[in-house]
C-alpha cells in the first residue's frame, strides 16, 4: 500500500468523470486523434503473410503437464526436478517464418524473472535470437521480470534491439481494490533503464512491424459499447492520479498465408472485440483463424462475458485460448459455449500455426 497525491474522495470523483467520458461513445481514440495524432491506426497497406508462426507461452496463470495436445498445440511435460514455472502474470516468446527466413522476438516478460527463465531454459529458447522486444502495456505482471530477464542475457542481444511499446507504457500506475482505502501501487517501468542496456525504445501509436509479419495493433479504437476499462485501475500523469484509459495498449497479429489472422493479446483491457477489429481493420481482412492471450474478463458481470462470447462465436475463429485475465467464470463460458474451438492454455505451451 502506498500514499499518493489522490484520497478515496478525490479517486472517486475522477472515476465519475472518466465513467462520462467512456460511457459516451468509449470514444478516447477519436478525442485524442484530434489532439494530436494519438486515435487509432489508419489501415496499413502492405502487411506481410507468414508461411508459420510458432508461439510459445512462456508464463501464464496455470499450468497442467497431463493436458493432451492437439494438431496446434505441444505442451511441456514435466520430469522429475524439471518443471513450468506459473504465475499471475503472461509472457510469450514468438517465432515468424516469411519466406523460408526466421525472426523472434518476446511479447511481455511476465512476474517472476526465475521462473520465466527456468521456463526459457527448459523450452530450450535463447534470448539472444530475440531481434525485438515488446510490452503490451505497463502493468507489473507483464513487465516485472524484464529488467533480470534482459541484464542476464545483456552480451547476447544484438546491439541497440528494438524495445516496442505503447504510449505511457512507462507511467506509474495503481489500483484501488474492492473495499480499500488507500492505492496498491502496481510499480513502473523505467525506459531509462532499458536504455542502459543497449536497448532501443521504441513508442508507437500506428500499427507498426516488431519483426516480420509480426505487427502491433497500434492504439485500438473503441467500437463495442460494453467493453469498459476497469475505473479502479489508475495512471499517473504529470501531478494527477486519474483513472487509466489504456490508450496505448497494444496487440500483436500475425497473418498466416491462407488461414487469415491469429491476433495475440495482453491484457485487453480495452476489450477483446475491440482488439480483433483493429486487427482486422489494418490487416483488411475479416478472417481470422485464432484468439488467444488474456481478455481481462475476470470479475465481469455475466451478461458482458455472454456478449464477449457471442461476439467471439461470430467472428468465427478456428480456435481461441484464452489466457491469464481472462477470469475462470468467462474461460468456463468459452468452453461450453465452443467446445470445438475451445483449448484451455498452460503455462509452457508451444502453438505452431501454418500455411
Amino acid at each position: 500500500m502506498v500514499s499518493t497525491d489522490m484520497g478515496r474522495r478525490d479517486f472517486l470523483k475522477y472515476s465519475a468523470a472518466a465513467g462520462v467520458l467512456l460511457a459516451a461513445g468509449n470514444t478516447v481514440g477519436e478525442k485524442a486523434s484530434a489532439d494530436g495524432g494519438k486515435g487509432p491506426a489508419q489501415a496499413a497497406s502492405n502487411i506481410v503473410e507468414v508461411d508459420k508462426v510458432i508461439i510459445w507461452v512462456l508464463t501464464d496463470n496455470y499450468y497442467d503437464a497431463l493436458r493432451p495436445d492437439n494438431k496446434i498445440t505441444k505442451r511441456y511435460r514435466s520430469t522429475p526436478g524439471k518443471s513450468i514455472h506459473a504465475e499471475h502474470g503472461l509472457s510469450y516468446y514468438v517465432e515468424t517464418v516469411v519466406n523460408g527466413q526466421t525472426s523472434a522476438c518476446m511479447f511481455d516478460f511476465g512476474l517472476d524473472p526465475v521462473g520465466v527463465l527456468n521456463n526459457l531454459a527448459l523450452l530450450g529458447l535463447y534470448i539472444g535470437r530475440s531481434k525485438a522486444f515488446s510490452l503490451s502495456h505497463g502493468h507489473f505482471d507483464h513487465f516485472m521480470a524484464a529488467m533480470e530477464i534482459l541484464k542476464q542475457n545483456q552480451q547476447r542481444l544484438s546491439k541497440d534491439a528494438p524495445f516496442y511499446v505503447g504510449e505511457e507504457a512507462f507511467n506509474h500506475r495503481y489500483s484501488l481494490r474492492p473495499g480499500a482505502d488507500d492505492l496498491l501501487d502496481l510499480g513502473q517501468l523505467k525506459k531509462e533503464d532499458l536504455e542502459a542496456l543497449g536497448l532501443k525504445v521504441i513508442v508507437v501509436k500506428k500499427s507498426t512491424p516488431i519483426i516480420p509479419g509480426a505487427y502491433f495493433t497500434g492504439n485500438i479504437e473503441r467500437l463495442t459499447a460494453y467493453e469498459k476499462v476497469s475505473p479502479n485501475l489508475l495512471i499517473k500523469r504529470g501531478e494527477k492520479t486519474e483513472p487509466d484509459d489504456f490508450r496505448g495498449e497494444q496487440a500483436l497479429f500475425f497473418k498466416v498465408k491462407g488461414k487469415g489472422l491469429v491476433i495475440l493479446s495482453g491484457c485487453a483491457h480495452v476489450g477483446i472485440i475491440n482488439t480483433v477489429k483493429q486487427a482486422q481493420k489494418v490487416a483488411r481482412t475479416e478472417k481470422v483463424f485464432g484468439i488467444m492471450g488474456g481478455f481481462h474478463l475476470t470479475n465481469k458481470k455475466p451478461e458482458i462475458i455472454q456478449n464477449t462470447v457471442a461476439d467471439i462465436r461470430a467472428i468465427k475463429p478456428e480456435f481461441i485460448a484464452p489466457t491469464h485475465c481472462t477470469g475462470f467464470e468467462a474461460v468456463m463460458a468459452f468452453q461450453k459455449e465452443m467446445p470445438n474451438e475451445f483449448i484451455l492454455n498452460t503455462a509452457g505451451t508451444q502453438y505452431t500455426i501454418s500455411a
